[in-house]
């Protein structure tokens, strides 16, 4: 079940402050507090105006108890934003290695890709964290798959100089830089 809070002129403004603190609270990676309220009926993906679930902003903000707790409660941990863009992506754009354990171990899809076909893997590419790229291949990640325009995590790569990260992927596809 996905919740998103209507508008707020629809809204109690105590209950607008009550959703905006849960948010915060996720941000903050309080995992007792999150599996309190889930355990009291608060909604697991529960969406804010972004369409950020409580999984993903706890992801973003590195909190992997957070959301090993969220989802053992019944989150989804592939539950897309409203721009298509999935917890795992988001920990691995920011470089939270526990967290992407995290979400892995707990049933994310290894090549969830954004509407634009970029998958984790890409975004890590992209900005050389060679330890992220390293993960996910170890997960299953594809150095293969493609995305919308026809690049593999390599192209990326190579293309934003992140030179480290392109050198463990030509070694892993068999490219040369």
């Amino acid at each position: 079940m996905t919740a998103h809070l209507p508008p707020s002129d629809d809204l109690d403004p105590r209950l607008i402050d009550f959703a905006r603190e849960v948010f915060d609270t996720a941000r903050r990676g309080e995992a007792a507090t999150l599996a309190s309220l889930i355990d009291q009926g608060l909604p697991p993906n529960l969406r804010n105006e972004k369409g950020d679930s409580l999984v993903m902003l706890a992801s973003y903000h590195g909190h992997a108890n957070a959301v090993r707790a969220l989802i053992q409660h019944g989150a989804d941990p592939d539950l897309r934003n409203d721009d298509g863009q999935t917890p795992l992506a988001g920990a691995a754009f920011k470089g939270y290695a526990e967290v992407i354990s995290a979400l892995l171990d707990n049933g994310a899809d290894v090549e969830g890709a954004s509407p634009d076909g970029r998958t984790a893997l890409m975004i890590a590419a992209m900005f050389n964290r060679v330890d992220i790229v390293d993960q996910l291949l170890s997960r299953g990640a594809n150095p293969r798959a493609q995305d919308g325009a026809g690049n593999t995590a390599f192209d990326v790569a190579n293309g934003m100089g992140a030179t480290d990260a392109a050198a463990r992927l030509a070694h892993v596809s068999g490219r040369t830089l």
